[in-house]
Formats: structure tokens, C-alpha cells, sequence
């Protein structure tokens, strides 16, 4: 009975002694098992695992990839032109025991610390460097930026055992301040442009107008000569006529010519003619000489 009661606290000594050492590394994590705070073992497969009781404990890591967002500052790239900037970060603990001896006890959060003072510096150097300019920041070309700035904070975040995997920029904006002075001259850049564009089109316009008053003229010319040799040649024609008439019969002929003098004397409204019967313009309106010239 007595060996008895000896052994039951015993069994349930060891039983708390064995649980004590046995912990479970999940696969979202690393686990370091220190002892009097020096690293003795890392365990970065996921299952069970053991350690002293009492004497060593375990401190576990995240290993998934986390994020982390930047605070917002203002960069001056090479033209001057201040732009206020924020980004965030993709990181994960790459080599625990490294980020151990960076950070110590101060763990994910002292690491963030130091992880956005590394980007904060990584962003005024790229941004600010030679040739980098905020339309270039602006433009398309922020993807081979956000590509530098990466590079250049994952070879400073080794030494704190992490692993920047992408840096992104979220804001890119001028500062209010500068805003209206910024808008004024974007708008004295387009009113100018505008005026060239006007200016370019009242050219083009008095270009078009000068071509178009010169192919009138020329078309009135050639209009006006083609009209003039058509009414010579109908001019010739009808001489050719009357000569040939006269030849024919020149008595009729001076019929003719008679009555067109009548017609074109004798109109209608208020003319009027002051003549002496006898004048030889009547002699065809004469009955005994209707049809026949007086005689001479």
C-alpha cells in the first residue's frame, strides 16, 4: 500500500514532465527552444518536438509572408517637385535564427521597426535618384521603380534575417500645398498649347482661303477668256452670215438691216423720235416703196 502511494505522484510527475517537454511545431511556424536565452535547437518542420522542461522554452515565428504598411513621406525627385509617398511591404522570416539575434525579445514588431526604416530610406534614394522624375513616377515606368526599391531593401533586410518578396506604391500625390501652384501651371501649359493649336489652324485657314481665292481667279480667267473667244468666233460667224447675204441679195439685206434699226429704235415706254416725213430712216414704211429701197 505504501509502495503504492509512492509510485501514483510519481507516475503523475512523469506524466507532467513528459507533457512539459513535448511541444508541436505548427507549418504556419518556426520554433526556436532556447535555453537561459541561448538558441540550442531550431525546428522549422512541422510535427513534435522535445525539450528540457523548466530549463528550455520555445519561441515561435511566423513563417507565412506578411505584410506591413509604410508610413506616408514626402520624396524630391530630380525635378524638384515633392511628392508625398506611402507604400507597403510583403516580407517573410527567412532565416530565424538570424532574425532572433536582430531583434531579440522585441520579435515581429521590433523587426517591422527597423523593416520600415529600411523602406522609408530604399524610397528616397530610388525616388530621388538622378534622371528619376515625378512624371516618371507617375508614369508606367513606377513598376521598375517599385522593382529597384525591392531589391535594394531585400539585400539590407538580410541582416535581420527577413525576405522583402514585393514593395508597392500606393500613394504618389503632391502635397496639398503644392497642389494649386502645380494646377496653375498645367493650366498655363494647356492655354499655351491652345494658342499654338490656334494659331496653327488660323495659318492653315489663310493658307486654304489664299488657294481658294486664287483658283477663283484663275477659273474666272479662264472662264472669262474661253467666253471671249466663244463670242468672237460667234461674232465672225455671223458677219461670215451677213456678208454672205449682202452677196446674195444685197437688196434684202438692206431690208434686214432696216428693220433691226426699226426695232431697236422704236421701242415701247416713253421714247421719241423727231424726224421729217421724208427721212430715209420711213423709206420701207412708203406702200409705193414697201419692199423696195428710194432711189438714190
Amino acid at each position: 500500500m505504501r509502495k503504492t502511494s509512492y509510485l501514483l505522484p510519481a507516475f503523475v510527475v512523469g506524466i507532467v514532465v513528459l507533457l512539459s517537454s513535448v511541444f508541436v511545431v505548427d507549418e504556419r511556424e518556426k520554433a526556436l527552444v532556447l535555453q537561459f536565452g541561448q538558441i540550442k535547437a531550431v525546428k522549422e518542420d512541422p510535427g513534435l518536438a522535445f525539450k528540457i522542461p523548466v530549463i528550455q522554452e520555445v519561441v515561435r515565428y511566423d513563417d507565412r509572408i506578411l505584410s506591413l504598411d509604410t508610413e506616408t513621406i514626402e520624396v524630391t525627385p530630380s525635378d524638384d517637385r515633392r511628392l508625398v509617398v506611402d507604400a507597403f511591404a510583403r516580407y517573410r522570416i527567412a532565416d530565424v535564427v538570424q532574425f532572433r539575434q536582430a531583434v531579440s525579445t522585441g520579435g515581429t514588431r521590433q523587426a517591422e521597426s527597423l523593416l520600415q526604416g529600411i523602406l522609408n530610406d530604399t524610397i528616397r534614394a530610388v525616388l530621388g535618384a538622378d534622371q528619376v522624375t515625378s512624371d516618371t513616377i507617375l508614369s508606367e515606368d513606377r513598376g521598375a521603380l517599385m522593382i529597384r526599391i525591392r531589391d535594394q531593401a531585400r539585400l539590407q533586410a538580410r541582416s535581420l534575417g527577413l525576405d522583402v518578396v514585393d514593395v508597392r506604391l500606393k500613394q504618389t500625390n503632391l502635397p496639398a500645398q503644392n497642389l494649386e501652384a502645380t494646377f496653375a501651371r498645367m493650366r498655363a501649359e494647356r492655354e499655351r498649347e491652345a494658342a499654338d493649336e490656334i494659331a496653327r489652324g488660323n495659318e492653315a485657314a489663310q493658307r486654304v482661303r489664299a488657294l481658294a481665292d486664287r483658283t477663283v481667279v484663275e477659273t474666272l480667267s479662264d472662264a472669262e477668256r474661253e467666253a471671249n473667244i466663244t463670242r468672237g468666233e460667234a461674232d465672225a460667224e455671223r458677219n461670215r452670215i451677213f456678208a454672205e447675204a449682202f452677196g446674195a441679195d444685197p437688196e434684202f439685206f438692206a431690208f434686214y438691216r432696216s428693220l433691226q434699226a426699226y426695232e431697236n429704235a422704236l421701242r415701247g415706254g416713253n421714247s421719241t423720235m423727231v424726224m421729217t416725213p421724208d427721212s430715209q430712216f420711213f423709206d420701207y414704211f412708203k406702200s409705193e416703196n414697201a419692199g423696195a429701197p428710194a432711189s438714190q
